[in-house]
């Protein structure tokens, strides 16, 4: 289908404490989890869009070349006064192109739903969320946890070589 990646991935950046987490989670344990664990490729960004491109084209690129799009809900990512480059660019190609699949993870209990952009609340309610409920996994680093069973439920079915 000419896609190199699984799913890009969104997530709020900023240097607060909670982003320490979530940071963490994007960096080290969806890579673990998903691309070792589980054979996807996952684009992330600040780690696969590369110093001195154009930062907005290559978000752009990059998104079309995935399958899925994964959206990490924070109350951070809520209440954020301008959303993100690439949550915009997400949430026009889920919505209005209509050609990309979005996974929404909850990384924390948002609660109501009604500071989230319209376009996310839309999705929401077609599809519901996944919850990351890291204090009942017993292993959040293991791949068979419920959480990451949903996930991978959402997920384009990988193609392992053999």
């Amino acid at each position: 289908d000419g896609k190199i990646y699984d799913a890009y991935v969104i997530y709020p950046r900023s240097h607060t404490n909670e982003a320490n987490f979530v940071e963490c989670f994007v960096y080290q344990i969806m890579p673990d989890i998903l691309e070792n664990k589980c054979g996807y490729k996952l684009c992330i960004y600040g780690r696969d869009i590369y110093p001195g491109e154009d930062t907005a084209s290559a978000i752009e690129k990059r998104m079309q070349k995935s399958r899925r799009l994964i959206i990490l809900l924070t109350h951070q990512l809520i209440n954020c006064k301008e959303p993100a480059y690439d949550q915009h660019i997400a949430l026009y190609n889920a919505l209005i192109q209509n050609n990309t699949k979005v996974i929404l993870l909850e990384m924390e209990t948002i609660g109501t739903y009604e500071k989230l952009q319209e376009s996310l609340r839309f999705i929401i309610k077609q599809q519901g969320t996944v919850k990351w409920k890291e204090q009942h996994t017993v292993q959040p680093q293991s791949s068979n946890s419920k959480f990451w069973k949903q996930v991978r439920y959402h997920m384009p079915l990988t193609l392992k070589s053999s």
